[in-house]
C-alpha cells in the first residue's frame, strides 16, 4: 500500500514522502496513529494545502521532547529490587518499572518510549535508551540494586556482586579457622 508519511517514521521516512508500506502496517499502525494518509489524489491535495500546520505541530511536539531530553541528560534513577549474593535479581526490571521510576521523580514518558530489548536480570548501572520523539533520543542510566545505600555504592563504582562488597568478609582471606573453634572438642555433652 502507497501511504503519505504525516510526520518522520524511523527506517521509512520523512514527513511528505510517499512510500510503499505492507497493507497491515499501514492499516494496524500509520493509518490509526495518525502517522499517514493512504496515497491518493485527494489526500495528496490535503496533505499540500495541511503541510504547514502539520509541519508547526512537528517542531512543536520535538521541542517539547527536547525540554524533556534536557532535563533528562545525566540523571540516574535507582530501581530497588531483591537479588542473590551473585547480583541476580529474583524477577526482573521491565520498561514498566522505568516508567514508573521516570513518573516518580515528574517525568511523563509512555511505556512504548521507552527502549529495553530485554529485560535487566541483574543488579548495576544500565543505560536505557528513551525515544521522547521520532528525532529525539536520550539515553539515561538505571541503578538496579538491593537497597538505595547499596544504589549509593554503586553509584561510586563500587560492584556489589561478591561476598566481600555485601558483607565486607574478604571471602579469599578467610581459612577454615575462621568458621569452626579449634579448641572445641565438639562434645556438647562435656560441657554440662
Amino acid at each position: 500500500m502507497q501511504v503519505i508519511l504525516l510526520e518522520r517514521v524511523p527506517k521509512l521516512g520523512q514527513m511528505g514522502e510517499t512510500v510503499k508500506v505492507r497493507d497491515g502496517y499501514a492499516r494496524n499502525f500509520l493509518l490509526p496513529q495518525g502517522k499517514a494518509l493512504r496515497a491518493n489524489d485527494a489526500n495528496k491535495k490535503r496533505f499540500e494545502s495541511e503541510r504547514a500546520t502539520l509541519e508547526a505541530r512537528n517542531l512543536e511536539r520535538k521541542g517539547e521532547a527536547q525540554t524533556v531530553a534536557d532535563a533528562l541528560a545525566g540523571k540516574t534513577f535507582v530501581i530497588v529490587r531483591s537479588a542473590g549474593e551473585t547480583g541476580q535479581l529474583y524477577g526482573s526490571v521491565a520498561a514498566r518499572d522505568v516508567m514508573d521510576a521516570l513518573a516518580a521523580e515528574g517525568f511523563n514518558v509512555g511505556r512504548n518510549q521507552v527502549d529495553l530489548n530485554h529485560p535487566i536480570k541483574a543488579i548495576g548501572l544500565h543505560e536505557v535508551t528513551l525515544h521522547l520523539h521520532s528525532e529525539v533520543e536520550i539515553q539515561v542510566s538505571v541503578n538496579v540494586a538491593r537497597s538505595a545505600e547499596e544504589a549509593e555504592r554503586q553509584a561510586h563504582g563500587e560492584s556489589l556482586t561478591s561476598a566481600d562488597a555485601i558483607y565486607g568478609v574478604d571471602e579469599d582471606a578467610l581459612r577454615p579457622e575462621d568458621f569452626f573453634d579449634p579448641d572445641a572438642d565438639g562434645n556438647a555433652e562435656d560441657d554440662e
